[in-house]
């Protein structure tokens, strides 16, 4: 199997979890633990395919400091190839700190080379060595954001399939460059607020309908009632797998891990749905968006209950 080329955001995410009260200022609050973790919408779903047995590379931008050190490190132990992940003297790696518990999170972010990443970067890649690109956090992704439709029919004139997970619009803006962009997209992963807010209306059919285009397969990630896609017109649904979840960060980059996965071995739509569902919720089960990615096995034990 060719390699999946997974192009986006990389940074550190460090999180306190377990507080007893929200910390305010001139105040200092205990928390019950801490990780350090990877974080970024593209390298989580990056490292969730290499769980799962795929042949991946990133391409990405780090600083040249001790956290883009742990970025590569930590993709270079779960197998992926680094090569197109770059560091930048003249950038800072960009860190979150979550601060959460059972109850809710809050999010302090410094995007520093989140959004470096250029088209540049990616051409580089021989793109006839992968099989599949896929893109996450496109309103993030300020640098590369003009190209994409450009990159995306490179991708497919070279025979690769194409994904894209559009994330939240901070500016809340929703620019109609992302519905251009889609006419060179395969693969369309929004949550069900991303789907109202692109699509102009909050009722989930009628929202997949209208991002209809003739090309772009839309699937909508809807936490805990599960997701769902258009197949011949009519609304196909699978339920979430029941998870006691310890940290929802990342689950849904997680789901677009599991449904690449059976995707690309031209699974059944409904297993698709199926092995994205199993995916996002197991990824909960730890503090992080990768420390408690499964791998097929667990996918395969989870759906055969």
């Amino acid at each position: 199997m060719k390699k999946i080329l997974v192009a986006g955001d990389i940074n550190v995410d460090l999180i306190c979890s377990g507080y007893q009260t929200f910390p305010t200022p001139g105040r200092e609050v205990l928390v019950d633990d801490f990780v350090m973790t990877l974080g970024g919408s593209s390298a989580i779903c990056a490292m969730g395919l290499a769980r799962l047995g795929n042949p991946v590379a990133f391409i990405g931008k780090v600083g040249a400091d001790s956290w883009g050190d742990y970025c590569i490190e930590t993709l270079r132990g779960a197998g992926i190839d680094v090569s197109g992940l770059a560091r930048d003297p003249a950038l800072r790696t960009g860190v979150t700190i979550s601060i959460t518990s059972a109850r809710d999170r809050a999010l302090v972010t410094f995007a520093g080379s989140v959004a470096a990443l250029r088209a540049a970067d990616v051409d580089a890649w021989a793109l006839d060595d992968a099989s599949h690109l896929h893109v996450s956090s496109f309103f993030l992704q300020q640098d590369l954001r003009p190209a994409f439709r450009r990159l995306f029919a490179l991708a497919h004139s070279s025979g690769l399939g194409t994904s894209l997970d559009p994330g939240f619009d901070p500016t809340e803006r929703w620019d109609n460059d992302l519905l251009e962009t889609l006419e060179a997209v395969d693969l369309l992963f929004p949550n069900e607020i991303e789907l109202a807010a692109i699509s102009g209306t909050t009722d989930l059919a009628d929202g997949l309908r209208r991002m209809g285009n003739g090309r772009t397969r839309t699937v909508a990630k809807l936490g805990p009632r599960g997701c769902a896609t258009l197949e011949k017109g009519a609304l196909l649904e699978v339920p979430a797998c029941t998870i006691d979840p310890v940290d929802t960060t990342g689950a849904g980059d997680s789901f677009d891990a599991g449904f690449l996965h059976a995707w690309l071995r031209e699974q059944p739509l409904s297993e698709c749905l199926r092995w994205g569902s199993a995916c996002g919720a197991l990824s909960t089960r730890g503090l992080g968006g990768t420390a408690s990615q499964p791998d097929a096995a667990e996918v395969r034990a989870l759906l055969a209950t």
